[in-house]
């Protein structure tokens, strides 16, 4: 080597002698962050331990929110292609789906959040990080459970499958960059009153936990190696659980858990409001960090300085939380960038996802009832669409939701398909009454001699009006979600709109006006004014927000609505009205909205029936109604909760009148919940649950109405006749909960969805048919399509216990499509585990005896099935 080559080198290998060992890729994530940490201050430690991590330049740490959602597609952080609601994606029971279901999600996570950093190089604020709070796999042990549509359903085993496909889709298969981080929730026994959830201890029996609550935990921490987890609101045995020391005991002993676990939002602070455990922050933050809680959403973890100072902690306890923290963004690729850097901003709603949308919310949707082969709908049937689900942007998003791209409409999707000349709307009926609802096309009009529906947009690439629009075009309801996104071609923030056309009540009378919005907390509304012939109606000087009008302020989301106006329409001539639209602030929704006579909707909803061979009613909730901790106070309805499982008393007057015109009557649920209505059962001629089924759910539901489609979805919780057959809410106990044990006559069974077609099975061949405890065995089960239509089936496996206190409990499933005539085998493992059963100390084993394998489209004892006998000997304790 030349000289002066060597004695440039020598500077070049002292600097690398003394880089850091933090900055040494050679080293583990876990050296490196401990290194990182033993160079931070106390306050600097405090300050990362918050979801909102500052920057620390020095070290080259970017500024970073660990609060980022992506419960069924990337949430909050403006477009992004948004899937079924988590509870429609456990209909599908489709495992392979919800992995590439998660992988895209995570693809679509990396590409905003390399999309935000080229905004800001500083840092990522919430909501565009790439470590995520989902998925959440906690029981729906109870229908009225607001956050229930946010879950995989009743079932441990098809949550456990279910919540493993989601996990490995989101992180990835790269052992040592994660493509994401998964993180499970709400650890553990959380299923509401949501009113109540800061507060609420849970006494759950030993059985009860290790039977019910636990297992699809396990599954995501033991067997999909999750590597976050977070910990609930509410109390077990008197613990608030992220104090709880099933963390550091279960979890991280027992389970052999790596990762980093995070507080729900504020639930540390929790601790002294709430379960008053702890008498001030210090002390709060100090016992759930000594508990194994790394991470805090909220900001109580800047109290631990003063525990230090106090005695209450020791600053290595803090640096074993935050070592976790860090070496997690290391893993990310946080510190030394990876290949996904590279996702391109293109790969948000690619083509390739809208598909995988619009599978998802085909593979969701579950037939009820069929009477008479009601469906599929003929070609050139003359169909009614009434229903106030039929053109509601909300009950297509559900919650924790993007922004949809291109929204498409249940009633504009059934126009395509059958033709818009054999199409009639009408509303027909709020959501409930007394609710404030988007002003139909119905009763909007370009002008005043147009037989166009809707209004016309101006949409201006200024804040000004100024100039000639960029884009016109007609927009059927005013009822848009812009959140962190804009129209496509439009900056956020700079860009406005001005509707214009005219607005026809459908009768003289009094009439409730407002304007929703959904905006970040403490900011102000957003710029609006609404003239009805030229009367200015809608202004910010007008805007208030005061009793009933802020409806909800969790999570630092708040709804707010300007003050109502009363305004009397002395006639049904139409008005002119005019919309000016300034998008100054990052608001969700904005929608024109009023009550109006139900009287009058429901004739048009008739005359609507009368003129049709069909009427299609799109009905159900929206997530306005269930949801979680939401200021709601409608009847049969708290606090997000829900007090009846009954369809609200406004659709069914609708239905009920348009039922006694003669014309057959289908029913379709927009839902997250399971609406069980005595009325609707019996009169209904077809019954279709199509949950909230995301932006394909509109040509979902119009593909399966025609035939293009045989539906598939099965229940993933069982519809009960009526709330009254239940145990109170509060009770956390699962006697008489579930499918497992419960064992009254039910409305619609969990695991229950009809065809377009018939199947049968053959008796299951067991690859053993006596087994010593542990041993696994494998089920072959053949079933054929005995119908003239080509679909999927969804292959339940269930497995009665000997001894067993609970009903034949599900054991495997398998999604397969199958040819008319044509026949498929699958086989499935039936486990040790699956073998198990738990004694009322909670210990878990499998026991000798006789078992009974069932194979079939259902549970046994609400389908046909075909069985086979199974023996094991000798008994054999399990793990935790």
């Amino acid at each position: 080597m030349p000289l002066a080559l060597a004695l440039a080198f020598v500077p070049a290998l002292a600097a690398a002698d003394t880089a850091p060992a933090y900055r040494d890729t050679a080293l583990s994530p876990e050296a490196r962050a401990k290194d990182l940490v033993a160079r931070m201050t106390l306050q600097e430690k405090a300050a990362q331990m918050q979801n909102g991590a500052p920057a620390i330049e020095r070290f080259g740490l970017k500024r970073y929110d660990w609060w980022n959602e992506v419960l069924h597609g990337v949430a909050r952080a403006g477009h992004a292609t948004v899937f079924p609601q988590a509870i429609g994606l456990a209909a599908t029971w489709d495992t392979a789906l919800a992995e590439r279901l998660a992988d895209a999600i995570a693809l679509e996570g990396r590409a905003n959040f390399n999309a935000a950093l080229r905004r800001d190089p500083s840092g990522t604020a919430r909501y565009f990080g790439v470590n995520y709070w989902t998925p959440n796999i906690n029981i729906y042990r109870d229908p009225r459970w607001g956050r229930g549509q946010e879950t995989y359903g009743e079932d441990p085993h098809l949550t456990g499958q279910l919540g493993m496909a989601f996990i490995r889709g989101i992180q990835g298969t790269d052992p040592k960059v994660y493509k994401g981080v998964a993180t499970p929730k709400h650890f553990v026994v959380h299923s509401g009153p949501e009113p109540e959830r800061h507060s609420f201890n849970v006494d759950v029996s030993p059985f009860d936990l290790e039977d019910t609550y636990l297992p699809a935990f396990r599954n995501a921490i033991v067997d999909a190696k999750a590597y976050s987890l977070m910990c609930a609101y509410n109390a077990v045995d008197g613990i608030p659980m992220c104090a709880h020391p099933l963390q550091n005991g279960l979890v991280r002993k027992d389970w052999g858990f790596k990762g980093f676990i995070v507080s729900d939002c504020d639930s540390v602070s929790d601790l002294v409001t709430g379960h008053k455990t702890s008498p001030d922050i210090p002390h709060a933050a100090a016992t759930s960090v000594k508990a194994g809680t790394d991470l805090v959403c909220g900001r109580s973890y800047l109290g631990l300085p003063d525990a230090v100072a106090r005695g209450l902690i020791t600053e290595a306890e803090i640096d074993t939380s935050l070592e976790r923290l860090l070496a997690a963004r290391i893993r990310m690729g946080l510190l030394d960038g990876s290949a996904w850097d590279k996702v391109p901003y293109s790969a948000i709603n690619s083509g390739e996802h809208r598909a995988l949308a619009q599978k998802a919310a085909e593979e969701a949707i579950v037939l009820l009832k069929n009477d008479g082969n009601v469906l599929p709908l003929a070609a050139g049937a003359r169909i009614a669409v009434i229903g106030p689900n039929a053109a509601l942007l909300q009950s297509l998003e559900g919650n924790y939701n993007g922004t949809i791209v291109h929204p498409s409409l249940p009633v504009d999707e059934l126009r395509k398909v059958f033709g818009a000349q054999h199409v009639r709307y009408a509303p027909g009926a709020p959501l409930i009454d007394g609710k404030r609802m988007p002003i139909a096309e119905t009763y909007l009009k370009v002008a005043a001699d147009s037989a166009q529906h809707g209004l016309k947009g101006e949409y201006f690439d200024n804040l000004t009006f100024s100039g000639t629009p960029k884009l016109t075009r007609v927009d059927p309801v005013i009822n848009v979600n812009f959140e962190h996104s804009a129209p496509q071609g439009f900056a956020p923030k700079g860009f406005s709109i001005r509707w214009t056309g005219v607005v026809v009540p459908p009768k003289p009378g009094k009439y409730e006006l407002g304007f929703r919005m959904v905006v970040p907390r403490d900011r102000p509304l957003p710029n609006i004014k609404v003239w009805i012939d030229d009367e200015l109606v809608v202004s910010p000087e007008k805007a208030g927000i005061g009793a009933g009008n802020t409806a909800e302020c969790v999570a630092g989301n708040c709804q707010q609505r300007m003050n109502k106006i009363d305004f009397t329409f002395d006639d049904t001539k139409p008005r002119r009205v005019r919309i000016d639209y300034a998008r100054t602030e990052n608001d969700r929704h904005s929608a024109l909205e009023w009550v109006a006579p139900q009287d009058a909707m429901i004739d048009d909803a008739v005359a609507a029936a009368r003129a049709s061979d069909v009427a299609v009613a799109l009905v159900g909730l929206s997530p306005d109604l269930e949801g979680e901790e939401m200021k709601v106070d409608y009847p049969g309805f708290r606090g997000g909760d829900r007090l009846t499982l009954a369809l609200p008393d406004a659709q069914r007057r609708m239905l009920e009148a348009v039922k006694a015109t003669g014309k057959p009557l289908v029913v379709v649920y927009l839902t997250g919940g399971p609406i069980s209505d005595p009325w609707v059962a019996a009169n209904a001629d077809a019954i279709v649950h199509a949950w909230y089924p995301g932006e394909g759910g509109g040509a979902a539901i119009a593909r399966v109405l025609s035939g293009a489609v045989s539906p598939a979805g099965r229940l993933p919780y069982t519809i009960v006749r009526s709330e009254a057959d239940l145990p109170p809410f509060a009770d956390y106990s699962m006697q008489n909960r579930t499918y497992r044990y419960f064992n009254g006559p039910v409305l619609h069974p969990f695991g229950h969805g009809l065809s377009y077609t018939s199947f049968s099975y053959a008796a299951p061949a067991l690859s053993a048919t006596r087994v010593k405890a542990g041993q696994a065995v494998q089920a072959t089960v053949t079933v054929r399509n005995t119908g003239k239509r080509d679909s999927d089936e969804v292959v339940q496996l269930y497995l009665a216990k000997p001894g067993d206190r609970s009903n034949p409990v599900l054991a495997g499933f398998r999604r397969v499509h199958v040819k008319a005539g044509g026949s498929r085998t699958v086989t499935m493992d039936i486990d040790a585990r699956a073998q198990s059963q738990v004694d009322a100390k909670g210990a878990r084993s499998v026991r000798a005896g006789d078992y009974t394998v069932y194979a079939g489209g259902g549970q046994p004892k609400h389908a046909r099935v075909a069985q086979a006998k199974l023996h094991v000997d000798g008994e054999l304790a399990l793990p935790k």
